[in-house]
C-alpha cells in the first residue's frame, strides 16, 4: 500500500490545532482535493464517523470513514472505505508553544489508478497535498487571529470550536 507523510511546525499551541483538526468537517479549508463532508456525527470515543467526496487524479471518489483512535493533543487515525480504501493519521507534539504536526496516508489506491506509471504519479500528486494540506494548516494558525471551523462559517462565529 503507498504510503505519504510529511510535517510541519506551527507557531500555535497543540490544543488549537488539535481542536481544529479533530472536527472531520473542517479539514475541507485546508485539504484541496477533499470535496465533501457530510453526515458527520460524534462518536462515543470522542472522533467523528462521516461521509467524503474527494478527488484523486481527476477522478471523483467517495465512501464513510470514522477516528478510529484518538490521543487529545497527540494523536488522530482515521479509517476511510468506499471508493477508496485509507487511514489518515495525524500526530501532533508540542513544545514551547509550537506544535509539530505530522500527517500520514497509507491507502490503497482504487482499480482505475492501480496499473504501476498511474500509481506513481498519485504517489506524487499525493505527496504534494500532503504538504499543502500542513501548508495551509500552518497559514491558518499564524496568518490569522483564529480559525473559523466550517460549522460555524454559517453562524459568523470567530472562534475554533
Amino acid at each position: 500500500m503507498p504510503t505519504v507523510e510529511n510535517e510541519v511546525v506551527i507557531n500555535a499551541p497543540v490544543h488549537q490545532i488539535y481542536d481544529y483538526v479533530s472536527k472531520t468537517s473542517n479539514l475541507m479549508q485546508v485539504w484541496p482535493s477533499l470535496l465533501e463532508i457530510t453526515h458527520e456525527t460524534l462518536l462515543p470515543n470522542g472522533g467523528y464517523s462521516y461521509r467524503w467526496k474527494y478527488k484523486m487524479a481527476g477522478i471523483r471518489l467517495s465512501g464513510i470513514g470514522e477516528c478510529i483512535q484518538l490521543v487529545p493533543d497527540a494523536l488522530l487515525i482515521s479509517k476511510n472505505i468506499g471508493d477508496l480504501e485509507s487511514i489518515v493519521t495525524f500526530k501532533f507534539q508540542s513544545y514551547n508553544n509550537r506544535t509539530r504536526v505530522s500527517l500520514t496516508f497509507l491507502y490503497k489506491l482504487p482499480g482505475i489508478l492501480s496499473n504501476q506509471l498511474t500509481e506513481n504519479i498519485v504517489l506524487r500528486m499525493n505527496s504534494k497535498e500532503a504538504g499543502l494540506i500542513l501548508d495551509n494548516l500552518r497559514i491558518m494558525f499564524e496568518d490569522s487571529v483564529s480559525p473559523v471551523p466550517v460549522s460555524d462559517k454559517a453562524n459568523h462565529q470567530t472562534g475554533p470550536n
